[in-house]
């Protein structure tokens, strides 16, 4: 796998941002593949991808991108990218140019797409949407109270737009991702989840914040797994149709499980 990425000159969010998961999901020969380069316009306190001036697209990483899928054999191909506030579509035609990609180089793949809030930008939306992702994924991340605060340049209902504006350009599946552990509530997690059920989101996952560096934000909390499995069952009631919740649970992990339908972390 490090020798195929290396060789092909892409990125996985599975390195960039220290993900728990890597040696499973590499043993299992699949991984998250992170567009746009791995320097980051912004500068969130969760995140260990690092923050500063971007290089610019790279035209060939959609063609590179869905021939290491094909090579790998992958029937569920993730990707994601860094926040791009420099470019104009956010980088939202480098996203379908890549899912494009991928249809043609490897057309038995389905694709989700874990995608920056583009600023909300409704065409930026309509764009990836129309590239025919199977998923469109974009994480809520933490609680309205606490989203400057984790985020900083991101905004909560700006994100749950971004889910609505999808669901409404007829994207199948929607889905989102939080953290716990940051010093959220019971409350507040319950109402994010009302929040992104009224804006259509299908899909969830629910992990664990783990502190990459000391300079990231601490942990406030070590979530107990039974908190967890009452999230589970709350989302459920709410209509999410797939949740996937437990300490290590991560975004894209067991993606391809999660999308098929309903889902409980084991």
């Amino acid at each position: 796998m490090k020798t195929l990425l290396v060789g092909s000159r892409l990125h996985t969010v599975c390195e960039e941002a220290r993900c728990p998961n890597q040696g499973e999901c590499w043993t299992r020969g699949t991984a998250t593949f992170m567009l746009l380069g791995e320097i980051c316009t912004r500068s969130c306190g969760f995140c260990a991808v690092a923050t500063g001036r971007p290089a610019p697209p790279d035209p060939d990483e959609p063609r590179n991108v869905a021939e290491a899928s094909r090579r790998l054999g992958l029937r569920f191909v993730v990707v994601t990218s860094v926040a791009r506030d420099d470019l104009k579509d956010g980088g939202a035609n480098h996203f379908a140019a890549t899912v494009r990609a991928i249809r043609e180089s490897n057309p038995d793949a389905q694709v989700e797409v874990l995608v920056p809030d583009f600023k909300g930008d409704r065409e930026s939306i309509r764009t990836v949407v129309e590239s025919g992702p199977m998923v469109f994924n974009h994480n809520l991340e933490t609680v309205e109270r606490l989203t400057k605060h984790v985020r900083i340049q991101a905004r909560y209902h700006r994100s749950l737009d971004v889910l609505r504006i999808a669901k409404t350009q007829g994207q199948p599946k929607t889905k989102t991702g939080i953290m716990l552990g940051l010093g959220e509530t019971e409350d507040e997690v319950l109402t994010l989840l009302r929040d992104a059920r009224t804006m259509g989101c299908d899909i969830l996952t629910i992990g664990q914040y783990l502190q990459p560096t000391k300079q990231h934000l601490p942990v406030v909390e070590f979530v107990h797994p039974d908190r967890f499995k009452a999230f589970e069952e709350a989302a459920y009631a709410f209509g999410f149709t797939s949740v996937y919740s437990g300490p290590l649970v991560r975004s894209s992990y067991h993606a391809e499980v999660v999308a098929r339908g309903p889902h409980t972390a084991r």
